[in-house]
């Protein structure tokens, strides 16, 4: 089996994919594509994915574009634990906190760890922004944790491609000050605990 990956360690995108790769004790490659130097917009990369966008996955010579169609595709061929929910309402919880991540979460959060860890690539620091970002990540993620309620993960008993979406971005949020403030919601402590625990999590830190 062939299994490349193409995306930069700072992504957190490219680390959602890299956590569930760990999960599934998979061997694979890795091709940095380096986002802060607008390499996924060379000739090179722009035949991989036209949209200049990481990461993109090569698997025995299929070509998987978009971080959704990548975990459900990954999930589903590589052997290892399942890391989708077995019931209907489970499923529907992962993928609500998929969608909610990927509509609201990722957009919100960003100008909040942006702005202290990557000023330059989000066009310097914004106040008013970051402000913003924190009321609209504590949105995020009260409704998160509604959805995990009183199960250990986001979408039940086990880890999902749910989690695996949400954790990347709650690692950068985790080295500002701002952490504190954002992460006073009920039910994310134990939550983050866990996911903090994970060797996929501590395998897989941006570089």
């Amino acid at each position: 089996m062939s299994l490349t990956l193409y995306g930069f360690d700072g992504s957190p995108y490219v680390r959602t994919v890299k956590m569930l790769l760990k999960e599934k004790g998979a061997e694979f490659n890795q091709l940095q594509v380096n986002v802060m130097k607008g390499e996924p917009h060379s000739p090179e990369h722009l035949a991989r994915n036209a949209f200049g966008k990481v990461p993109v996955v090569d698997h025995d010579g299929f070509r998987v574009i978009e971080t959704a169609a990548i975990m459900s595709y990954l999930d589903e061929v590589l052997p290892g634990p399942s890391l989708t929910p077995k019931t209907p309402r489970d499923r529907a919880r992962s993928h609500m906190a998929q969608s909610i991540y990927d509509s609201y979460g990722y957009g919100s959060m960003v100008p909040v760890f942006g702005y202290y860890l990557f000023p330059d690539f989000i066009g310097g620091q914004n106040d008013a922004s970051r402000l913003q970002g924190i009321e609209k990540s504590k949105l995020v993620l009260t409704e998160l944790m509604k959805i995990k309620g009183s199960d250990p993960f986001l979408a039940g008993p086990s880890l999902s491609i749910g989690d695996l979406y949400l954790a990347p971005a709650c690692a950068y949020l985790a080295m500002t000050p701002d952490a504190e403030q954002v992460f006073a919601i009920n039910g994310f402590a134990d939550w983050w605990s866990r996911i903090q625990a994970l060797p996929s999590f501590t395998s897989t830190p941006p570089q």
